[in-house]
């Protein structure tokens, strides 16, 4: 990417300039010029990632079932094109930006923060070991098995090593050089981040299901099976006998998580900076906040204490709940399951409720700067939890519906209600919280409380007993150019910053409460607690075809939308 072409925004505004020179009494027409040359580039990537995800949905879907004549080396061969593609054009991207100094003339300062790249850097390494253990297993026995196999994890883990680095350096870029280039480059990696995605949730998904039928759970299951056709892996069909092979197998399925919520986050960093691309900011009103992070200070630990007994208790109970689903106690497993989410969902949901009522008494402002970052949280929290919307009244029509019931089917029904609420009221309160004014220091109600601490008098009543009635000031020094402070004013720097100090220490207690709450929520499922395919009602009520399919499809949005609102509620946490 040499220097050699300018921004094409910039070219058009440089050539219009000049025609206007000639004819000064035509008005100008930039600005519209810039719009229509920014929404084609756009609409371009736009119809070219959607030809690209369509193709790749079609591919992985279709190499899931026995019946249809894809087989998964090819949805391999597919992908591993795509990250090779993507791996060449992020080299192209950083040597250019490198050698041309114009290319990125400001940066935005709300995109790719520090909390969300280290999570970033953190599922990286995760699926680094996951791809390792990946090599290993088919590494075992590569003469039955197809030569793509083993070069997609390869080329996966370069994949993540090369993008992970691109978004550490280049997430804050807003570039103006090349911009349909860039475009479709980024749109091209946000399509090969979603392929790999659908490709993993399909795995696992196959993987769960094959594992339920070797363990004979139960016989719906299995006519599941045999109906839908699922594809049994290539690799069954060689022995894995040994133990080392067994610990590469089982270890990178349950490495998938992180794989898939790396996949979600890298999309979500590189939709922000194709949003970006040929953006200048005013840096009038994009202004940067420096905050200082302080975890541990002004605080009542209050939100850290529950929400760490909420944590502990809930890796108990997802290890009692392995152990007991597949028992003769799967009763007693899926009630302790129960009764733990609607008590995390009840607190939770009175948590929420507690912050909005404590932001109508925040007097700060509300940021309306265009700040692409935070609508696309915005838009991730809100259509993240339709995934969980959904699963909760496809359950509760179930639970109505059916007869007879029992204690399990009430608290399976209350536990989808409280779902609703939790995710509708944690919104709002997130929401609310990015929008709103990190806090400003009142430099005039500093300068008073500190003339006040200066005095011999501190307690409020005594300065009500010095102050003469009529009004006057305390200290009328016109000569020095002193401001007059009224008694007023005095009371007001006293008694105004303790109750700002209580409205904060409170939303940080409420927002470290529902981080650590909704880490929980997202370990549960996402290493094998899921009620939804050990309960029996909806399973009997949907059938043994269409029930599986809505959790498959909608788990992981659901998933996906507990580590986000982690990361907004960290952001939240820090703005207030």
């Amino acid at each position: 990417m040499g220097c050699g072409h300018k921004d094409d925004k910039a070219s058009l505004a440089s050539s219009q300039i000049t025609s206007l020179s000639h004819q000064p009494h035509q008005p100008p027409s930039t600005p519209a010029s810039k719009e229509v040359w920014k929404k084609g580039g756009r609409m371009f990537s736009i119809l070219l990632a959607v030809h690209l995800a369509l193709l790749a949905c079609t591919l992985v879907s279709s190499g899931a079932f026995e019946k249809i004549a894809v087989h998964d080396y090819d949805v391999f061969f597919l992908l591993t094109v795509m990250m090779l593609i993507v791996i060449v054009w992020i080299i192209f991207y950083l040597a250019g930006t490198s050698r041309c100094p114009d290319a990125i003339l400001c940066k935005d300062s709300h995109a790719g923060p520090v909390w969300l790249r280290g999570g970033l850097i953190l599922f990286a390494i995760f699926s680094l070991v996951m791809d390792v253990f990946k090599i290993g297993y088919y590494s075992s026995f590569y003469s039955c098995l197809s030569a793509i196999k083993i070069i997609y994890p390869i080329v996966q883990a370069i994949f993540v090593v090369v993008q992970t680095y691109f978004l550490w350096i280049s997430a804050k870029d807003c570039i103006h050089v090349h911009l349909n280039v860039t475009r479709c480059g980024l749109m091209l990696t946000l399509t090969t981040n979603l392929a790999v995605w659908m490709s993993a949730v399909t795995d696992e998904s196959v993987h769960k299901a094959h594992s339920k039928l070797k363990k004979n759970v139960t016989e719906e299951i299995f006519r599941w099976l045999l109906k839908a056709g699922i594809r049994s892996s290539s690799a069954e069909d060689c022995n894995c006998n040994s133990q080392i092979c067994q610990i590469f197998k089982n270890g990178y399925f349950w490495l998938y998580p992180f794989n898939i919520e790396y996949s979600l986050f890298a999309s979500a960093m590189v939709y922000v900076m194709w949003k970006n691309v040929g953006r200048f900011i005013d840096h009038h009103s994009h202004h940067i906040h420096r905050l200082k992070v302080r975890l541990f200070r002004r605080t009542f630990f209050v939100g850290i204490v529950l929400g760490l007994i909420i944590l502990v208790s809930g890796l108990g109970v997802l290890i009692l709940y392995e152990v007991q689903v597949n028992s003769s106690k799967k009763s007693q497993a899926l009630t302790m399951y129960y009764i733990f989410n609607i008590v995390c969902l009840g607190l939770m949901s009175l948590v929420c409720i507690g912050g909005s009522v404590i932001y109508r008494f925040d007097k700060r402002d509300m940021d309306r700067h265009k700040n692409p970052t935070r609508t696309l949280d915005v838009a991730l929290l809100m259509g993240a939890a339709l995934g969980q919307y959904a699963i909760s009244y496809y359950s509760i029509v179930a639970i109505v519906a059916s007869t007879p019931r029992d204690s399990i089917s009430a608290l399976n029904l209350t536990y989808a209600l409280l779902m609703i609420a939790q995710h509708t009221f944690q919104n709002i309160f997130i929401i609310e919280g990015l929008h709103r004014q990190p806090p400003k220091e009142d430099h005039k109600h500093h300068s008073h409380q500190k003339d006040l601490y200066g005095l011999t008098f501190v307690n409020i009543n005594a300065v009500s007993l010095r102050v003469p009635d009529s009004g006057s000031t305390l200290a009328p020094s016109t000569a020095s150019g002193t401001e007059a402070i009224h008694p007023s004013d005095l009371v007001r720097s006293l008694t105004a910053p303790k109750k700002m100090n209580w409205r904060r220490k409170s939303l940080r207690e409420i927002s470290m409460f529902l981080l650590l709450s909704n880490i929980i929520l997202w370990i549960m499922p996402a290493f094998g607690a899921r009620p939804q395919f050990d309960n029996d009602t909806e399973l009997n009520f949907y059938g043994d075809s269409m029930w599986p399919a809505i959790v498959d499809i909608c788990l992981p949005f659901g998933i996906f939308y507990r580590m986000h609102a982690v990361a907004s509620l960290l952001e939240v946490y820090i703005m207030s």
